[in-house]
This record gives C-alpha cells, structure tokens and sequence, in this order.
C-alpha cells in the first residue's frame, strides 16, 4: 500500500500553507495552526485524507475506469506529467481546453485532427509539400500535441480527476463536477476543499510536495494494476520527464516541526551543504509565501 511517512511530509515541505490572511474559511479543519503569519497544514489529516483518496483511486482504476491527472502550472507540469506516464494513465500540464469533459465530442475531433498530422510527420509527407504549407502545419501539430498529447490515447472520459491547485483548475473542476466524475485533489489553505470529492490537504506550490503525493497515487494506481500488467509492454523510461530534485527541508527543522505534530524525527548525524541548507526550492517556496507579509511590514 502507498503510505506517507511524517518525515517525507516534512522535508518535502507539504505543511506549508499560504500567509493566514488568504486563508478560506472551509479549510479550518485541516488547519493546525499558524506561524510567522502563515498557516501550518495537520499533516496528520494530510495522511488521513491521502488515504481515502487512494483508496477510492483502487476502486476506480480495479473497475477498469482511468484517472486523467490535471496540473497545468509550471510547478506541477512535470511531476504531473511524470506520475501518469508511469502509472499509464493520462494527463492534462500545459492548458485546460474549455470544454474537455462537457464537450468531448469536440476534443476526440480535435484529437483526430493530432493523430493525423502525426502521421503525416511520421511519413515525410512534409517533406514533399512547400515549405510554408509544411511550417502551418507542424506548428498546428506542435499546439495540438502541448494541449491534447497526455489524452490523445483516451478511450472515453476519465472515471476520475487528480488536480493539482483547484483555483488554476477550476473549469476542470466545474466540468467533473457538471459530469459526476470524482476529483482528488491536492488543496492548499486558500481553497476549498468541499469542492472536490476527495482533498488532500497539502502545499499545492512546492514542486516536491506536488510531486510526492503525485507520485504515491501513481503508486497506489500501479499496486491495483500489477497483476494485469504483468508480461505487458513497459513504458520507455525516454517518455518519463525528468523531475529536478530540489533539496528537501534542513533536518534541523523537520525535527521542530515534526515536534509539533507530536512526532520524535531525529536529525541525520552528517553535516549538511551549504545546497542542501539553503536548497533553491526551499528559498523558493518562502520567497513566494512570504512576500506578501513583507510588503505589508514594510
């Protein structure tokens, strides 16, 4: 069974909220507390929500139905992008096309329309066009593989959504709504998790977050289907993005965190970089949440 350790939590940043004054109020319950104005996420009700959540993928996936994961900004596109393949399932990372679900009728002609000029490519058609023909039409090619590429394989509409950030997929959100399809979803303190079926409360910025529960829910996808899979063609490991790895949060304050939750985590006995200290996701991450508190201060 996919399972998250508080000491993975941590590091990877996942009890970050946004500063308190962002705050929505229906995220209370899954609030712990505050510190330096910004909100500190349960992690304890992160792993009970990630459970429920990965239960209810099982059950969908052991049906035979496909989880279509949704993360279009920069900071999920990878880890998204990365978990779906891995779990051959599918996804959505550069932009939500109106209409997807409630008009997907459109979008399987649209996916036609890639399926074909894919082709064309594949024969060295363009080749024996003019120039300027053949420029339309691998541009045309080129936008219709950012929008449509991680669904091109779809059989049908997903039994359910993973999304990343519901206020940057909120049409997604709306559109799975509308068609009672069940989303899971990553939800930071400044949304509402009575939005989606399954919320899993956790930092939907920090791309090492996003990519640990991104990643355990392909795990628990890849755990139901194993059996089925066996002797099956594997995926090649060129088609499976590379993630950076950003260095998780110093060891020093995982243990004062995790004091807060009531867990012992010692710190590792080896020194640490001058990298890993000050890791370029971490600064990241406290540049983006604490600007605002600046401001203010100033």
């Amino acid at each position: 069974m996919a399972e998250l350790s508080m000491r993975e939590l941590l590091e990877a940043g996942v009890h970050f909220g946004h500063p308190t004054r962002k705050w929505h109020p229906n995220m209370r319950r899954y609030i712990y507390g505050a510190r330096s104005g910004i909100h500190i996420i349960d992690l304890h009700k992160t792993v009970e929500m990630f459970d429920k959540a990965q239960r209810a993928v099982k059950e969908i996936v052991n049906s035979g139905g496909h989880v279509l994961f949704v993360g279009t900004k920069k900071q999920a596109r990878d880890a998204i992008k990365e978990a779906a393949i891995r779990s051959r399932q599918y996804h959505i990372t550069y932009r939500w096309l109106g209409g997807t679900l409630t008009n997907f009728r459109t979008i399987q002609s649209r996916v036609k329309r890639l399926k074909e000029l894919e082709r064309m490519i594949q024969d060295g058609e363009l080749e024996r066009i003019p120039k300027k023909e053949a420029s339309r039409l691998r541009k045309e090619y080129e936008k219709l593989e950012r929008n449509l590429g991680g669904v091109k394989d779809m059989p049908g509409l997903p039994a359910a959504l993973f999304i990343v950030d519901l206020k940057e997929e909120h049409t997604a959100v709306a559109e799975a709504r509308r068609l009672g399809i069940p989303t899971i979803a990553i939800v930071d303190t400044n949304c509402n998790p009575d939005e989606v079926d399954y919320p899993i409360p956790a930092n939907d910025d920090a791309i090492r977050a996003i990519r640990l529960i991104a990643g355990r829910i392909a795990d628990a996808i890849i755990e139901e289907k194993q059996l089925e899979w066996q002797g099956a063609v594997v995926v090649p490991e060129a088609e499976i993005p590379v993630v950076e790895e950003e260095a998780p949060l110093p060891p020093e304050q995982v243990a004062e965190y995790g004091k807060m939750f009531g867990e012992e985590i010692p710190t590792e006995p080896r020194p640490l970089s001058d990298e890993e200290i000050m890791g370029k996701e971490w600064e990241l991450m406290k540049r983006h949440r604490l600007e605002d508190l600046e401001e203010e201060y100033r």
